[in-house]
């Protein structure tokens, strides 16, 4: 059984991945996601934002701030930085970890494809 699934996100495909450790879902072209900015996509009932760094990388963290729950997909992002939105708490998008040492962020497998497609991993329990 799979710990996420997705949810609302339209032409879904599911392959295995090629490290053979859960599975992984098509988010769609990384186009829809403007350099430098973040999205929010429903993965089962909870939601994961992706950002498509000015570098071309893409991250993907829990949506929410652990701090306040502010949402992540809208704040500045620099490098590889998230900013939240509401109290200025500072994450790094490659581990998770707050730069404040008080709070972390889950973070999810993300990878782009030859085509720019943005493929997550979903975790098999």
């Amino acid at each position: 059984m799979l710990s996420m699934t997705l949810e609302k996100i339209t032409d879904e495909k599911i392959t295995e991945p090629a490290h053979g450790h859960g599975t992984e879902i098509s988010l769609g072209p990384v186009a829809q996601i403007p350099s430098g900015e973040g999205r929010v996509f429903p993965v089962n009932g909870t939601e994961v934002a992706v950002f498509h760094t000015r570098s071309g990388h893409v991250y993907a963290v829990q949506a929410e701030c652990p701090h306040r729950q502010g949402p992540l997909a809208d704040g500045l992002v620099g490098g590889t930085i998230v900013l939240c939105p509401f109290h200025s708490r500072k994450f790094d998008l490659t581990n998770g970890i707050g730069l404040q040492g008080d709070c972390n962020l889950q973070t999810y497998p993300v990878r782009m494809d030859g085509d720019g497609g943005m493929w997550l991993t979903v975790q098999e329990t």
